[in-house]
């Protein structure tokens, strides 16, 4: 049984659709990539998630029960528009966040405690979120986020705003986090984290789902036939069952960008290349996902 089950999914605004009929499904311990141009409808599916707003048509299960209030203790959620209260102390936030979740004074602190050590951050604690960088409220915000251990976390833009120093720590974050069995939803501009990061990915466009699959899948079923080789010699004029896209020079040989013709197996152009040059390296070029996402987009507008 899935983790997340959203059968049917619609929401909308007078008779504009900012969702339309979405469905899907996660698992358990996988990060989940949500993608899509601005105005896409993924903010939607968020608050959606998040039951500050709910659907006009369609269902969304947790665990094949219906998303209801008991499951509030279930999910955390990082929007993309922060919304911590600058003039109050960290620790004091994030003790009263702890508190409308349902802990304890003493348990709100330990928990609140715990978080920001994950990030060195202990000793913020007395220190007004106004005072500190944007980097470090953003760290702040993750820790309200993750206060209550949740199963399903919900990551809106979580990079924005951090150097890659930075990013790169929460990116180690998300990935311990999946580590212990959470489900990660991770909605991002930042094409290079989906390829870093996530096992499985949604595009939305014009409120409807244009692409859904296991990440690794997706990258070969856009594959172009594209190989790239590192070889020393000279590379004849023309090359049987391909085309040369591209050829530069390397401190270790040359290398050119190779397009096989049609769907021909690679033995033979291996074959052809020895006769001429000595094969360094040669391998097969994948799209990466900012192209997968480009050519999505195009093709559903066209």
């Amino acid at each position: 049984m899935p983790l997340l089950d959203v059968q049917g999914l619609s929401k909308f605004y007078g008779q504009h659709p900012a969702l339309d009929n979405l469905s899907l499904t996660i698992d358990s311990g996988v990060i989940f990539g949500l993608l899509g141009p601005n105005g896409a409808g993924k903010s939607t599916f968020l608050r959606l998630l998040n039951r500050i707003i709910f659907p006009d048509r369609g269902a969304i299960h947790i665990l094949g029960q219906p998303l209801g209030e008991k499951h509030i203790l279930d999910i955390g959620y990082l929007p993309e528009e922060r919304g911590l209260f600058k003039k109050m102390k960290v620790g004091e936030q994030l003790v009263y966040l702890g508190r409308l979740r349902g802990f304890s004074r003493s348990e709100a602190i330990s928990r609140a405690k715990e978080k920001l050590s994950l990030f060195e951050a202990e000793q913020w604690w007395n220190k007004p979120l106004e005072s500190l960088s944007k980097g470090m409220q953003q760290k702040v915000q993750f820790a309200a986020t993750i206060l209550h251990d949740p199963r399903i976390i919900i990551l809106d833009e979580p990079f924005s705003g951090f150097d890659p120093l930075n990013a790169d720590v929460i990116k180690s974050h998300i990935l311990s986090l999946k580590e212990k069995g959470c489900t990660i939803i991770l909605s991002t501009h930042r094409m290079e984290s989906v390829e870093s990061l996530c096992d499985e990915v949604a595009l939305i466009h014009k409120a409807r789902l244009r692409l859904l699959g296991k990440t690794h899948q997706i990258k070969q079923d856009f594959r172009k036939q594209e190989y790239e080789v590192l070889y020393k010699g000279i590379l004849p004029e023309s090359i049987d069952n391909a085309s040369i896209l591209e050829t530069s020079t390397t401190p270790y040989g040359s290398k050119v960008l190779l397009k096989l013709h049609a769907e021909n197996s690679t033995s033979p152009l291996i074959l052809s290349l020895i006769e001429h040059v000595e094969i360094l390296s040669f391998r097969e070029v994948l799209p990466d996902f900012n192209t997968i996402f480009i050519e999505t987009i195009q093709k559903e507008d066209e």
